[in-house]
């Protein structure tokens, strides 16, 4: 990659996804040039020459991608399907950060049939999900504290992420309906795709060579 057109950057999500995406990378010839975890940058130089790396929260990882920011990025599904975005491709799951997109409610609750509360950060999901089941939802806009929302009368029931189910547990809450099962994938901005064709594609074959064989 000597050409300056041909300089990529990728954006990671931080946290688990990081941890998780640096081993297939480095497998695939793309090792940040200093300890991320000791760093407070945001973008890092690689091994591979004309390739960079940004760091930031996972939300913001799609916003980079469709708007040329970033010509790629790493984002988990669940934030993709938030986000929606159209000028993007999605080539390859990493089938790394494993875990479920679920609703949740009290231990023993049942719904009653009438407008349920929902507290969740992801209201766009939950929207439409809801409407696809045809109940009826008075969504609450909430980025933490989502597990305690019911036990203090805020929402009926959450929509939220459910990995070992341990801290729904603790709250009181148990798991009910999954609306989507979630891993880590590879997004691509649609013009880079094009214009930086050769580079894009080289990564994202060594980025497949190193992706563990997924389970049937």
């Amino acid at each position: 990659m000597n050409s300056a057109t041909e300089t990529i950057v990728i954006a990671l999500t931080r946290g688990r996804i990081l941890a998780e995406t640096l081993p297939l990378l480095e497998q695939a010839g793309v090792q940040p040039l200093e300890d991320m975890a000791c760093s407070r940058k945001l973008k890092f130089p690689t091994s591979m020459a004309g390739v960079s790396l940004l760091v930031m929260r996972g939300s913001d990882v799609p916003v980079y991608v469709e708007n040329g920011a970033a010509d790629m990025g790493v984002a988990g599904k669940d934030m993709l399907l938030e986000y929606g975005g159209d000028g993007l491709y999605e080539p390859l799951d990493l089938g790394i950060a494993r875990c479920r997109l679920m609703t949740a409610m009290p231990e023993g609750a049942s719904e009653t049939g009438g407008r349920l509360r929902v507290a969740t950060k992801f209201t766009r999901i939950a929207k439409r999900w809801f409407a696809e089941q045809g109940r009826q939802v008075e969504l609450i806009r909430l980025d933490g504290a989502l597990e305690i929302a019911p036990a203090m009368g805020l929402a009926d029931a959450i929509v939220d992420i459910v990995d070992t189910g341990n801290t729904l547990r603790a709250n009181g809450l148990a798991p009910a309906e999954t609306i989507a099962e979630i891993s880590s994938r590879v997004i691509v901005n649609k013009a880079s795709m094009k214009i930086k064709s050769r580079p894009v594609r080289a990564i994202l074959e060594r980025l497949a060579a190193a992706v563990p064989a997924q389970p049937l």
